[in-house]
């Protein structure tokens, strides 16, 4: 046990010399020790900046695709993958999911807790002498809102009458009620003028701000029973989609594979044929964005260790001059008895805190950053707890790096030469 404490107090002792030594490097080379850390802190600032805004921007993406529901899928004639050799000319011509088919899908689907219809089409939305131009028609049927969910903060949702009756109600979006009538609960009850019909205003959504994948934008639309909409809108000009939502504890694959059996029989669908829809699963786009910001997170790391790369030259010079300013004082360390290894952790120490101090700054620049991300540009940023130990993880790491080399040639000076010396 004395053994433990003797030691402890020399390993405290060393960090403690090392940490004041360094200090009285930055107040007598101030210029030379603010040089050698910005390249540290722009280093730092490259990693953990790109890293938390690429992280940010995937999580706030991956939060509104998860907000189109989790363990569903969207019956459609497109393929949601995109990209630049889309086949669009091998779905234009195929059919239109349809009314019949979602109640027959209902029946036949046995993996699927759910089955919904959505209609969407754009129009203007009067009251008044207020018009707003250009809004989101949604036409639903009765589970749309078990698939696809949304608050009504005023008033209230669509009932199961509404729908079996075609009523002319709508549930209107926050930032559409706010437009037409100043206080957003006003609009309970008021009519409106949709495309030449006459609605009554029976609920609000509650906001749910700007969405990155720019998905249903709830706030800017209005939701209608599926019956209603069709008095104004044709089915095969509005964007006809079919969601359908798992059952608990059914895997998405097996999901797939049940609906793809069902719409084949709806459409009878010979052994050679091909399908002629498409099942879009919504864990599918999660993974593609998983994908491509690993991609970019990549980049984001080579960018940021060029820059390190560059500061760890700027501390491993600094140290080459501390060494050789020190040399008589290392001397004299070793002709009273200091051992190689404690003159090596004493500048592997010092090294180390000049970069983590030049990280601080770097993550200090990082949490301005994200600060002003988040004011100007509505755009949540996050600093994960992960990221700042990272960032003090690679400072130490390029501190012993950049500081190994003149560590071992200050450990290896002979006494009596470095005392000698000038």
């Amino acid at each position: 046990m004395p053994e433990v404490n003797c030691f402890m107090r020399r390993t405290l002792k060393i960090i403690g010399n090392s940490l004041r030594l360094a200090i009285l490097e930055l107040r007598n080379n101030k210029l030379r020790t603010i040089l050698s850390l910005l390249g540290v802190s722009f280093g730092i600032f490259c990693i953990i900046g790109v890293l938390s805004m690429v992280t940010s921007l995937e999580r706030n993406i991956q939060d509104d695709i998860k907000s189109l529901g989790t363990n569903s899928i969207y019956l459609d004639k497109w393929e949601y993958n995109g990209g630049e050799n889309y086949p669009w000319w091998k779905y234009v011509n195929r059919p239109e999911p349809k009314f019949h088919e979602m109640e027959l899908l209902k029946q036949k689907a046995s993996a699927a807790s759910h089955v919904a219809m959505n209609l969407s089409n754009n129009a203007n939305l009067e009251y008044e002498d207020g018009v707003l131009m250009g809004i989101n028609y949604y036409g639903i049927t009765e589970e749309f809102g078990d698939i696809q969910h949304y608050d009504v903060q005023f008033g209230r949702d669509l009932s199961l009458n509404d729908f079996s009756n075609a009523s002319p109600v709508v549930v209107i979006g926050y930032e559409n009620a706010e437009k037409l009538f100043g206080n957003p609960e006003k609009a309970l009850g008021k009519e409106v003028k949709l495309k030449g019909r006459t609605a009554i205003v029976t609920g609000v959504i509650k906001k749910q701000g700007k969405s990155m994948v720019g998905a249903w934008e709830f706030d800017r639309s209005i939701i209608m029973p599926y019956r209603f909409f069709r008095l104004m809108f044709k089915e095969k000009n509005s964007n006809p989609v079919i969601m359908i939502k798992g059952k608990d504890g059914v895997a998405v694959d097996a999901l797939k594979d049940d609906l793809k059996g069902a719409m084949r029989s709806i459409r009878k669908l010979g052994p050679m044929q091909d399908d002629d829809f498409a099942l879009n699963a919504i864990s599918d786009f999660s993974k593609s964005v998983s994908e491509f910001f690993g991609s970019v997170n990549l980049g984001g790391w080579f960018i940021g260790l060029l820059s390190l790369i560059v500061g760890a030259f700027s501390i491993a010079n600094i140290m080459f001059v501390t060494v050789r300013e020190r040399t008589p004082v290392i001397g004299l360390k070793k002709a009273i008895g200091a051992k190689r290894l404690t003159i090596l952790a004493e500048f592997l120490l010092e090294s180390a805190f000049i970069c983590i101090l030049g990280g601080m700054i770097g993550v200090l620049l990082v949490f301005l950053l994200t600060l002003l991300a988040t004011n100007l540009f509505d755009f949540p940023v996050y600093i994960s707890t992960s990221l700042l130990g990272l960032s003090i993880g690679i400072c130490i790491l390029i501190g012993v790096l950049a500081g190994i080399i003149p560590a071992s040639i200050a450990s290896r000076l002979d006494a009596v030469v470095a005392i000698r010396s000038k």
